[in-house]
This record gives C-alpha cells, structure tokens and sequence, in this order.
C-alpha cells in the first residue's frame, strides 16, 4: 500500500506539472458553465438566422430539462475526448522512453504501477467534473430553477462512472501496445465499437451511454433506472484495469 500511495503522489505530481489537471479541469468547467448558458439563449440566437422569427416561434421555450440535457451531452462527449488523450499515452509512453522500465525496477509492483495510473486519472476526472458540476448547477440555478442537489450529485458521479469506462479502456490498450499510435488507434476503436453497439436497440439499455440518460432523467426528477448500464459500465472498468494487468504483466520491458 505504501507503494501504491507513493506512486500515485508522482501520478498526481505529474498531472500538475504537465498541467494535464489544469486542462481538464478548464475544458469541463467551460462546457459546465456556457451548458446552461447556451439551452437559455438558443432561441434569441435563432432569431439572428434569416427567417429565424419564424423559427424561433416553431421552439418551445427553455427549461431546465434543456439545460441538463445540454449540460449532460457536452461534458460527457469532451470528457470522452479527454480520456482518450489523457491516457493513451499514460504506459505506451514510459514503454517509448524507457521510463516505466527504470521505475519498475525499484522495485515497483506492476500493479502498483497501473493502479496508480488509473486512480490519478480517476481523481483527475472527478475533480474536472465536479468543477463543472457546480458552475453548471449554479448557472442552471440563475437562468431556470433550482435543482435537487442530491439528485444532481448523482448525475456527475453517473457521467463520471462513463469517462472512467473510456479511461480504463485506453489504459488497456495503452498498456498492451508498444507506440502510443498503436494505442490510440485501439481506443478509438474500442470508442467506435461502443457507440455503434449502443445503435442496436435491444443493447442500447445495457451499455454505457444509457447512464446518460438516465442521469439527465435523475436530474429531473424522473424515476426510471438504468441499473444493467450501471452494471456492465463497472465491470468493463474492472475488465479493463485487469486485462491491461495482465498484459502488462508479462511484457519485457527492457
């Protein structure tokens, strides 16, 4: 354990330094706070479009459920974008340079190693979505209504719960490829094959995007679940994180 914690403070360390925290952070508190923003002014700014009158009187007005759903699309489609980037290269990377054979060494447990890649990641994310979490449940506040907060925390911990399978899923190509070119190639690829299983209807409620509607529903005060969703995103999390274990457990590294 001590290890682990050790390892995962240079993890963090290095999210800092890289500033790679800073971007996530910046990039979902924007789309946190313009979501709500964006769902109030969409029919002003369709009266600029020529016969946009006309347009704008076929929209019904704003709610709070816009807002949401505004909210819920944007961060969860570039939190993806940012999973993708922020871990493709998180071991193919120390494997190109050498680094992670010099660490392991030590010794460093592999586990310990990809454990604490994971869990900075995850810290990252959650911090970047809580972040914008509360400038979009304030926006939302001063432009519409005000939400239930406890239901809005259970749809930032539902959206973070999708990243992470995004993140697990790249660590595991980012720990079985040698180049992080290889290893973008496999997650994007995994990202395609996930967005066109979820077009089968009788998979859709199963697979990891049903957790987004099911928290812009939550938000809202809507009632259905989507607990096989819930289910299969966390065992793909955990199949990930162990199928790269034991990939990268049996690489030579040097």
């Amino acid at each position: 354990m001590s290890i682990f914690l050790v390892m995962l403070r240079k993890e963090l360390l290095a999210q800092w330094r890289s500033y790679r925290l800073l971007v996530v952070v910046v990039v979902l508190l924007i789309f946190g706070l313009t979501s709500p923003l964006v769902a109030r002014l969409t029919p002003e700014l369709l009266k600029l479009l020529p016969e946009g009158e006309t347009i704008a009187g076929l929209v019904p007005p704003p709610t709070t459920a816009d807002a949401v759903a505004q909210y819920v699309k944007n961060v969860s489609q570039f939190g993806v974008i940012l999973a993708l980037l922020m871990t493709v290269g998180a071991v193919a990377q120390e494997k190109e340079r050498g680094t992670a054979a010099l660490t392991l060494v030590k010794p460093v447990p592999r586990l310990a190693f990809l454990g604490a890649k994971f869990a900075a990641l995850g810290l990252t994310f959650a911090i970047g979505i809580a972040v914008a979490g509360l400038a979009a449940y304030y926006y939302t506040w001063i432009l519409f209504d005000a939400l239930d907060a406890w239901r809005w925390a259970a749809l930032n911990g539902l959206m973070l719960l999708f990243v992470l399978v995004y993140v697990a899923l790249t660590l595991f190509c980012s720990a079985a490829s040698r180049s992080q070119v290889l290893a973008g190639g496999l997650a994007i690829g995994w990202a395609i094959l996930l967005s066109a299983l979820g077009a089968i209807p009788a998979l859709r409620e199963h697979l990891p995007g049903q957790l987004l509607s099911w928290a812009a529903e939550l938000a809202v005060g809507g009632s259905e679940a989507a607990w096989s969703a819930l289910a299969v995103s966390c065992g793909l999390v955990v199949a990930a994180f162990v199928g790269a274990w034991g990939i990268f457990a049996r690489q030579e590294l040097w």
